[in-house]
C-alpha cells in the first residue's frame, strides 16, 4: 500500500506540474508585446512575439497591442472665435511605441488618449473662426496631431494623425451662408456679363471705326441683312438703293 499511494502521489504530482506548466504557456502575437510584473516589479524588457513563460501567481501578463489604433472623437460642442457655436467631431489615428511606458505611465492609454483628444478638440478649434474651421482642414488637423502627439509621448503613444471628420452648422447659420453662397454667385454672373458687354462694345466700336475708313463697307453689310432677310421667309422686300451702289454703275468703276 505505501508504495501504491507514493505512486499515486508521485502521479498527482506530475499531473499538477504539466498543468501548472500548460498554464505557464502564453502565446503573443506578431502585433503583440507582452509586459510583464514580477512580484509587482516591471521587468526590463516586453516579451513577444511567440511563447511566454508566465509563472502564476509571482508574474502578471499585460499585453499589448502594436497595431495602429483608431479612435473616434465624440462630437463636441465648440465655440469660434467669432461666437459661432458648432458641433464637431473627429477621428483620431495612433499607436503604442513603447509598452512598458504605456502600460506604467499611464492608467488606461486609450482612455486617456480619448479624453485628451476632446479637449484639445475644444481648445484649438475654439481659437479659430468660422471661415478657417471649415476652409483650413490641413492646417488645422496637423496642429491637433502635433499637439496630441507631444502630450502623449511620455506615455509611449505616437500620434499619426487626426482628422476632423465633420462640422455640424446650426439652422440658421446654414441659412446665412446659403444665402452668401447665392449672393456670391450672382455677383460672379454680374462680373461675366459686364465683361462681355465690354468687350462686345469694344468690337462695336472697332466696326464703327473701320467702317468709317471704307464706307462701301456699310452697304454690303446692308445687302447682306436684306439676304438674310429674305432666305427667313418668301416675302418681297422694297429698299431704298444706296448712292453707293449706283456709284459702283458708273463708267471707269
Amino acid at each position: 500500500m505505501d508504495v501504491s499511494a507514493g505512486l499515486i502521489v508521485l502521479v498527482v504530482v506530475l499531473v499538477l506540474a504539466v498543468l501548472f506548466l500548460f498554464a505557464a504557456v502564453k502565446i503573443a502575437r506578431e502585433y503583440e508585446r507582452g509586459v510583464i510584473f514580477r512580484l509587482g516589479k516591471l521587468l526590463s524588457q516586453p516579451k513577444g512575439p511567440g511563447i511566454i513563460l508566465v509563472f502564476a501567481p509571482i508574474d502578471r501578463l499585460v499585453k499589448v497591442s502594436l497595431r495602429t489604433l483608431v479612435l473616434d472623437v465624440p462630437p463636441q460642442d465648440v465655440i469660434t472665435r467669432d461666437n459661432v457655436s458648432v458641433k464637431v467631431s473627429a477621428v483620431l489615428y495612433f499607436r503604442v511605441m513603447d509598452p512598458r511606458r504605456a502600460i506604467v505611465e499611464v492608467e488606461n492609454y486609450i482612455y486617456a488618449t480619448s479624453q485628451l483628444a476632446q479637449t484639445t478638440l475644444r481648445s484649438v478649434l475654439g481659437q479659430v473662426e468660422l471661415d478657417d474651421l471649415l476652409s483650413e482642414r490641413e492646417r488645422l488637423n496637423a496642429q491637433l496631431q502635433e499637439i496630441l502627439d507631444r502630450h502623449t509621448e511620455p506615455w509611449g503613444v505616437k500620434v499619426a494623425s487626426v482628422e476632423v471628420k465633420q462640422v455640424d452648422l446650426p439652422p440658421d447659420m446654414q441659412r446665412a451662408m446659403a444665402k452668401q453662397a447665392e449672393a456670391e454667385r450672382e455677383k460672379r454672373a454680374k462680373i461675366v456679363h459686364a465683361a462681355g458687354e465690354l468687350e462686345a462694345s469694344q468690337k462695336l466700336a472697332q466696326a464703327a471705326t473701320a467702317m468709317a475708313v471704307e464706307p462701301m463697307t456699310i452697304t454690303l453689310r446692308y445687302l447682306q441683312t436684306l439676304t438674310e432677310i429674305a432666305s427667313e421667309k418668301n416675302s418681297t422686300i422694297i429698299f431704298p438703293l444706296p448712292i453707293e451702289l449706283l456709284n459702283l454703275l458708273k463708267p471707269g468703276k
